[in-house]
């Protein structure tokens, strides 16, 4: 098991508001992949599909029995926002929130930064958020 890993995700909506959807993947020590995850959330904003992929993110990486955790996000907001940069104004995103913060407490160590959406792993999971919107038809 690994002690440490790396987590990529993304998550994005058609119209915003509109369908959306999440991608995940999670890497070991050597940032070499061990899991990759998408799914189709339902109608929803870009920030909430972002909350929901980092959400989903931490509950994948309880399976791999990691003490600490570097996981990378191409929003700015939500990077801040967890980091505790910016201050969570809408109720809806402060649910979110509390979710990702009771589960960063599973965790020794959880260090979340905003990485340019061109990085090599971003634009992987950017394509899993695709492709999950395109096979559910949207």
């Amino acid at each position: 098991m690994p002690k440490k890993l790396y987590i990529y995700s993304d998550g994005g909506a058609r119209g915003n508001p509109g369908p959306a959807a999440i991608g995940v993947l999670i890497c070991d020590e050597k940032n070499e992949m061990l899991k990759d995850h998408h799914e189709v959330i339902g109608e929803t904003t870009n920030n909430v599909a972002e909350y929901t992929a980092v959400i989903v993110g931490l509950e994948l990486a309880k399976e791999f029995g990691a003490e600490t955790i570097d996981y990378f996000v191409d929003s700015q907001l939500v990077a801040n926002q967890i980091s505790g940069k910016y201050r969570v104004k809408a109720p809806h995103i402060l649910t979110l929130f509390k979710q990702v913060k009771k589960l960063m407490g599973h965790y020794k160590q959880v260090k979340i930064q905003h990485v340019p959406r061109e990085h090599e792993k971003l634009r992987y999971v950017d394509k899993l958020v695709n492709i999950a919107l395109n096979r559910a038809g949207y």
